[in-house]
């Protein structure tokens, strides 16, 4: 496994596809099998594909189509027969509108596409992974589930794994209640932009009501 968006390009390259001896400077003796050799006959993750450089986008299409790599320094190609799975976080057919992703690397690895929802669209799932993530398994009081399915949980996974780590600090028994969680869940702010936009454009009705009301009373008294 290799996380794409961690690495600078040139060291993805040699990580990935390998080098020769002379390579560039530093490179070992002998030279280095990359990832893609390493995993012959078996499976590569490449995570955050979608942080991968262009150039390298290339260089990969290259090896899932012809089953084959090149090391950095080589002169020749080496045979691989490997499964590749992929992640990203990104929108890849947006990043595909503006250039900053191949199609045709997309239309290769799309083969059997599994999307995950972010834990705030899928909230049912929260307690239960709360109790996966914690050392010891509680109850989760009411109250605590109420602000847990509340909250936008903009961190995802990690961060609800790391209030996990924080529950099995501060929880003092077998139940988790609102004063054991973190004081960003507790003290959030909710926006209410969206019903505050309503009440006024209800409130402006009534109003447009009210002076309608009062103009026709005007115009009978005047008659």
């Amino acid at each position: 496994a290799i996380n794409c968006a961690a690495m600078p390009e040139n060291l993805l390259e040699s990580e990935l596809f390998g080098y020769e001896e002379g390579a560039f400077t530093g490179a070992l003796k002998g030279g280095k099998k990359g990832l893609f050799e390493q995993a012959h006959n078996g499976t590569i993750f490449l995570d955050e594909i979608g942080d991968m450089p262009l150039y390298m986008q290339t260089k990969l299409l290259r090896v899932l189509q012809e089953n084959q790599v090149m090391r950095v320094g080589g002169e020749s190609v080496i045979d691989i027969d490997v499964r590749v799975i992929a992640a990203t976080n990104k929108n890849l057919l947006e990043m595909i509108r503006q250039e900053k992703f191949r199609a045709d690397l997309y239309y290769r690895i799309n083969v059997l596409p599994i999307n995950i929802p972010s834990l705030r669209e899928r909230k049912e799932d929260i307690s239960m992974m709360l109790n996966y993530f914690m050392k010891k398994k509680r109850h989760i009081s009411d109250e605590a589930k109420e602000i847990l399915n509340k909250y936008p949980w903009p961190g995802n996974i990690r961060e609800l794994k790391n209030t996990a780590m924080y529950i099995d600090i501060m929880c003092m028994d077998d139940k988790v209640k609102t004063c054991d969680l973190p004081h960003n869940l507790t003290n959030m702010k909710i926006d209410y932009s969206q019903e505050i936009k309503i009440l006024k454009d209800k409130t402006n009705i009534d109003k447009s009501r009210k002076v309608m009301s009062l103009i026709r009373e005007e115009n009978l008294l005047n008659k």
